[in-house]
């Protein structure tokens, strides 16, 4: 398919679509759902007007469908105020390889629940070694509700927009701008919940707890402010803050308040709405930890910690709750756990790029592990075995090998959807979503907002170096 224009590439795929008055319209959605794996390829692996034009039209073939990007504060709000009950966790899944296929496994699994109160997200960190920009991310997550007949709004989320300490330390104001760069791609692509993470910027060498905080709440707020002046009409993007690093001390009540009010206090914007939820320590860390014999060390979630948390931030603050990162790596019995700490989400991402490699074929594998140990030789540590250093660094074939994934055979993919999907249910279930497309359709009203093509055909955006920063 060699065409560049939009009427071209439509003509091309047989995907009935058509092309009307500039935009594009859906003629037969049975058709579309057929050919939409080959669109949502084009989309991950072209480049160019023909990648962007791919995106462009799975954008608008969603919309024509009933298939709308949304914020999730609504229901956030709703759960604060009382409204929705605290009988359920949302996850919030990264889903760093295959989006496609693993986004289709997500759909089958709520559909089988009834369920519609889940998260797609990407963090800054994992848009860089993915290879995968915010509008690719979305185009993937939305193909794939094409392909699995899935109706109504679909929560993008960007996780961890992370300031970068070293970064800002050369120059404030590059690094800030390079951020709100970020965040206009990502709210351009439909991404309408954003989690501001400042939490880098905590300075512990204060005494006091504000003082601790007062970097990362006047960050936050200074970012919430802009996200408000950049979110579409009719949509109040979600945006969560985070009081403390993942993988640090667990967080206290006094962190929680010292915080949130402070951020308050900062938020400056008039008539801007503030955060919907907040995300606290209390055990866990991303990715878990490997040990020698390539195993996962066993983590101590302080659900005491979450529960207290999560009830001062709805009670006092009318948040949806306090949120839970690192934990896909958890024992499957701790899930259910999540939903008696009231938390409001839950972070989901490492254990299921682990399905992946448990499953791509062994001739891959050891290409992306000969890659591994050409690239990736400067990150193992003397006292390392092959199989944490392997652990480790394989997320760093995710971007370069991305061509080869999707290039595995039909077999392949459908095992690891069918994996993907069992895994999804069993979570799902135990995080108790099921029957929660209610709540959504009650709290959550159809923004539909037309995609705009110049937001697709713009020119490539440089890769930014963000190892630094937290997945």
């Amino acid at each position: 398919m060699n065409g560049n224009k939009l009427p071209d590439v439509i003509r091309e795929l047989d995907a009935g679509l058509a092309v009307e008055k500039g935009g594009i319209k859906v003629q037969d959605a049975h058709r579309l759902r057929s050919r939409i794996p080959q669109l949502a390829e084009m989309s991950a692996l072209e480049t160019g007007l023909r990648q962007g034009w791919a995106q462009y039209a799975i954008r608008a073939a969603a919309q024509n469908l009933g298939i709308y990007p949304a914020s999730i504060s609504d229901l956030y709000m709703a759960r604060g105020r009382g409204d929705v009950p605290a009988t359920f966790t949302v996850p919030a899944v990264n889903l760093r390889v295959l989006s496609f296929d693993a986004a289709r496994a997500v759909f089958r699994a709520a559909k089988a629940l009834d369920a519609a109160a889940m998260i797609f997200e990407i963090a800054r960190s994992e848009m860089g070694y993915t290879n995968q920009r915010p509008n690719e991310y979305a185009s993937s997550i939305l193909a794939a509700a094409i392909a699995e007949d899935y109706k109504g709004p679909v929560f993008i989320q960007g996780d961890h927009f992370q300031v970068s300490p070293k970064r800002y330390a050369a120059n404030p104001d590059q690094e800030l701008d390079a951020l709100k760069a970020l965040m206009r791609e990502s709210v351009a692509a439909g991404f309408y919940n954003i989690d501001v993470d400042t939490s880098t910027m905590v300075d512990l060498s204060q005494t006091s707890l504000e003082a601790q905080q007062e970097q990362n709440t006047s960050l936050s707020a200074m970012f919430t402010c802009y996200i408000r002046e950049i979110e579409p009409k009719g949509v109040t993007i979600s945006v969560g803050g985070e009081i403390g690093e993942v993988g640090g001390h667990n967080s206290t009540e006094a962190e929680l308040r010292a915080y949130l009010d402070g951020y308050k206090a900062k938020l400056g914007c008039d008539g801007g709405v503030g955060l919907s939820k907040i995300s606290i320590q209390t055990g866990t860390s991303h990715g878990g930890v490997v040990l020698p014999d390539g195993s996962i060390a066993q983590v101590n979630v302080d659900f005491g910690t979450l529960l207290h948390l999560s009830r001062v931030a709805r009670q006092d603050y009318g948040l949806g709750g306090a949120v839970q990162h690192g934990a896909s790596t958890l024992p499957e019995d701790a899930f259910s756990k999540f939903v008696e700490s009231e938390a409001c989400e839950v972070h989901l991402a490492t254990n299921f790029m682990n399905m992946f490699f448990d499953n791509c074929p062994p001739v891959l594998k050891a290409d992306m592990y000969a890659y591994l140990r050409e690239k990736s030789a400067s990150e193992r540590k003397p006292d390392m075995t092959d199989e944490q250093f392997y652990y480790k660094t394989r997320k760093n074939v995710i971007g370069p090998f991305k061509a080869q994934s999707w290039g595995m055979p039909t077999d392949t993919r459908e095992r690891l959807g069918q994996a993907w999907e069992a895994q999804f249910k069993k979570l799902f279930t135990l995080l108790g979503l099921e029957g929660t497309r209610i709540y959504v359709e009650q709290t959550v009203r159809p923004e539909i907002i037309p995609p705009d093509a110049r937001d697709y055909l713009g020119e490539a955006v440089e890769t930014e170096e963000v190892s630094d920063l937290a997945d």
